[in-house]
C-alpha cells in the first residue's frame, strides 16, 4: 500500500475531443501525489490524540475542518479529521490512522478538490470504494457515513477552479448514493445546501465553497434529524 502513495507518479488520463471531421487525442494531467502544506504536521498531530472506540470521526478537507465538531454537536467524542486542500489520495494515505482507532462512526466528505485538480470522476469513485473496503476489512464495527458533495456558488468568484464543475458533482453524487448498497449510510447533504439555481445557498457560505457558522448549524440539524449521531 505505501509504495502506491510514495512513488510520486504523475497520473495521466487520455480522452478524445471530437470535431466535425476528426478526433484529436489530448492529454489531461493530474497529480495523485499533491498534499497540502500542513498535511504531514496535521497527520502527526492526529496520531498523538488519545484513541477511543466511541469516537465519531469527521474525515475530509477544509469544509470538514472548518468547525469544532465536538462543540457543534455537543458530542465530546466527535473528532475532526479535516485537512484544508486534501484530496481522496490524501485521505487514503492517512486513512490508517482512522482505522487503527476502530471508531464507532466515520463521516466522510471528500472530492471537490479532486474535481478542481482535474482528477477523473472514475478515479475519485474508485478511491471512495477503496476507503470503504479498507474500513470494512480492518475496522468491522465502524459504521460508515458517506456524504454527497456540496454544491458550489460561482457568484462569489473566489475559487474559480472549483466552479463550472456541476456535472462532475452531480455524477459523483449519483454514484455516492449507490454506495448504500455496500452497507454504507449515505448522508445526502447536496439537496440540503442547494438553492433553486443549483448553487450553494448564498446565506450559508462565505466564498462559494466554504461554510459560515449557519451552514454548519444546518449540517448539524440534518445529522440530528436523521438520527445519524445516536
Amino acid at each position: 500500500m505505501k509504495s502506491f502513495f510514495y512513488k510520486s507518479l504523475l497520473a495521466v488520463s487520455l480522452f478524445i475531443v471530437q470535431s466535425s471531421n476528426y478526433a484529436t487525442a489530448q492529454v489531461v494531467k493530474w497529480d495523485s501525489t499533491y498534499r497540502p502544506g500542513k498535511y504531514a504536521e496535521q497527520v502527526t498531530k492526529f496520531k498523538e490524540e488519545p484513541k477511543s472506540k466511541k469516537d465519531f470521526i469527521f474525515l475530509g478537507n477544509s469544509i470538514t475542518a472548518g468547525t469544532d465538531w465536538a462543540m457543534l454537536l455537543n458530542l465530546p467524542q466527535a473528532k475532526n479529521r479535516g485537512i484544508s486542500g486534501d484530496i481522496t489520495f490524501g485521505i487514503l494515505e492517512r486513512l490508517q490512522e482512522v482505522i487503527d482507532r476502530k471508531p464507532a462512526k466515520v463521516f466522510i466528505l471528500i472530492g471537490i478538490n479532486d474535481i478542481s485538480r482535474k482528477i477523473p470522476d472514475s478515479v475519485i469513485l474508485h478511491n471512495y470504494k477503496t476507503m470503504i473496503q479498507r474500513i470494512r476489512k480492518e475496522s468491522k464495527k465502524t459504521h460508515i457515513y458517506f456524504s454527497t458533495l456540496l454544491p458550489v456558488n460561482s457568484s462569489f468568484e473566489k475559487f474559480k477552479n472549483h466552479y463550472g464543475k456541476d456535472n462532475h458533482i452531480l455524477w459523483l453524487n449519483d454514484e455516492i448514493r449507490k454506495l448504500e448498497a455496500k452497507n454504507v449510510t449515505i448522508v445526502d447533504l447536496y439537496p440540503v445546501f442547494v438553492d433553486d439555481n443549483k448553487r450553494l445557498r448564498a446565506e450559508l457560505t462565505k466564498d462559494g465553497l466554504h461554510l459560515v457558522p449557519e451552514g454548519y448549524k444546518v449540517w448539524a440539524e440534518y445529522l440530528n434529524a436523521n438520527d445519524y449521531l445516536r
